[in-house]
């Protein structure tokens, strides 16, 4: 029973320790079997990321080519375009480096041609020295002078010139002075010829008259002459008969005989009847007709000017003034518009009007008769005056008028500057105007002679000459400097009176189109 016992025990320990063994070997079993089935399961993971990560690998490559490419061609295209620049540049720096090389050149070869110029120069100079050294001492030997005695001659006239030229200048200081203080004059005078009307009258030393046919000319000459001597001895005229048609001239520098001989012609070609005795007959009447043309000429100058109480004789003289003519311009016209003028003036210095135009009427009095009496005019003018006008003040208008006097009136100037005003302006005298129109030209001459200028005008009646330069030739300092030249050149080459003033005009113009 214990034997039973123990063999049950044991059987059941051996089937425990089976049991154990084999439930051990099937709990190893499944673990192994589990074990496995994860480790599949990894790897079948593991596979599937290991395909997923190739896909994205060659994604990402195939990205990362194309990357690469652009950056390739990007970086090719700018390393052509910096290999094309730097080739630029360095086509650029040879062709400087081969300019420089050639300037360098040129400037060497400048520099030897200079350095051979100055070795001549100063072979040159030497010679020069050596010349001079030798034709002083000839100019000594023979000026017999030595060089310290001409250095002081040359000193003696330096200082010679410089005295005339502070005199010079003085004179030009003085006329300054002059010109401002005659500002006044100057403004009463502008005024004066502003308000006063001038004409042109022109005579001459000839008169025509007309016939009716050119028979006449035959029975004006007459048999063997005698009608032609007959009209000339009685009148004191020229009759000139010529191959002019239907007309006969009479010359002579009386125009009061002329004047007389032509009244006389006319009466005679009228009347028809011509010898000697009717000839004496017609000049008697004809003389006594001028007679009364000249005091009636007199009184109606004074009549129109103003001037009352005039006695009978200076009358008739002042008439005869119609038929004087000076450098073309009529003396009795002349003489009316100096007592107008003189009148004006007069006005504006607060004078007696009254005095200056009897003055100014009477002034060239003595041309009447100068061709009869010795004496300037100014001078017989003032004895016939003083003869029949007591009045002071205007016996000095009459003899001062042309400033001769050792000491000048008011009444004087006042004459003397209606006097000028009245001749000096532009056509009222034929030489006068002759010489005006003569310096306009040779004004503008002197001013077109300069280069750069473009046009010249002389305005003002010459007393103002305006350029015009070319802006592209001449600028500012160029056009001042152009002013002082051709001031100058009048100055050296051209009389006028009083001044001239010179204006240069420099004008750019920009221009352009809107289109």
């Amino acid at each position: 029973m214990e034997i039973n016992a123990t063999a049950a025990v044991i059987a059941i320990f051996f089937s425990f320790v089976i049991g154990v063994v084999f439930g051990g070997m099937a709990l190893l079993l499944s673990r192994g079997f589990i074990a496995n089935r994860q480790i599949r399961l990894a790897q079948k993971k593991a596979a599937r990321i290991q395909a997923e990560a190739k896909h994205q690998a060659k994604d990402i490559i195939n990205e990362s080519r194309g990357e690469v490419e652009r950056v390739k061609a990007s970086t090719d295209s700018e390393y052509r375009e910096r290999r094309t620049e730097l080739q630029r540049q360095e086509n650029r720096l040879s062709q400087k480096e081969s300019n420089l090389e050639r300037k360098l050149g040129e400037a060497e070869q400048r520099e030897r041609q200079l350095t051979s110029k100055e070795k001549e120069a100063e072979q040159i100079q030497e010679k020069l020295v050596e010349i001079k050294e030798s034709q002083l001492k000839k100019l000594e030997l023979v000026a017999d002078m030595t060089s310290e005695e001409a250095k002081q001659s040359l000193l003696d006239r330096m200082e010679a010139e410089m005295q005339a030229e502070s005199a010079r200048r003085l004179r030009e200081w003085d006329a300054k002075i002059r010109e401002e203080a005659d500002e006044k004059a100057r403004e009463i005078l502008s005024q004066v010829i502003q308000r006063n009307a001038s004409e042109v009258v022109s005579e001459t030393t000839v008169s025509v008259v007309p016939l009716p046919s050119d028979e006449m000319k035959g029975r004006l000459i007459g048999r063997e002459g005698r009608n032609i001597r007959a009209l000339e001895q009685a009148t004191g005229v020229d009759l000139i008969i010529d191959d002019t048609p239907e007309a006969v001239t009479l010359s002579s520098f009386d125009a009061v005989r002329r004047e007389v001989a032509r009244r006389s012609l006319e009466k005679l070609i009228a009347d028809g009847r011509i010898h000697p005795a009717r000839i004496e007959e017609v000049v008697a009447k004809a003389k006594e007709e001028v007679e009364a043309a000249i005091n009636s000429a007199g009184e109606q100058a004074a009549y129109q000017v103003g001037v009352h109480g005039l006695r009978p004789e200076l009358i008739r003289i002042l008439g005869r003034l119609k038929y004087r003519t000076s450098y073309g311009q009529n003396v009795l016209v002349h003489s009316i518009e100096v007592a107008n003028l003189a009148s004006l003036i007069a006005t504006e210095l607060g004078a007696n009007v009254a005095t200056a135009k009897r003055a100014g009427l009477l002034h060239d009095i003595g041309k009447a008769v100068d061709h009869e009496v010795e004496g300037t005019h100014a001078v017989i003018g003032a004895n016939l005056v003083k003869q029949w006008d007591k009045s002071k003040e205007v016996l000095q208008g009459v003899s001062e008028h042309h400033l001769e006097t050792s000491d000048t009136s008011l009444w004087g100037f006042i004459v003397s500057a209606a006097d000028a005003i009245s001749s000096a302006r532009p056509g009222a005298r034929r030489e006068s105007l002759e010489s005006y129109l003569k310096r306009l030209k040779e004004l503008e001459e002197i001013a077109n002679s300069f280069k750069g200028v473009e046009k010249a005008y002389a305005i003002q009646a010459g007393r103002e000459v305006r350029i015009l330069v070319k802006p592209e030739d001449i600028d500012d300092l160029g056009s001042m400097r152009l002013a002082r030249d051709i001031v100058k050149k009048i100055e050296e080459g051209l009389a006028y009176p009083g001044q001239i003033k010179v204006t240069v005009l420099r004008e750019t113009r920009a221009v352009d189109y809107a289109r």
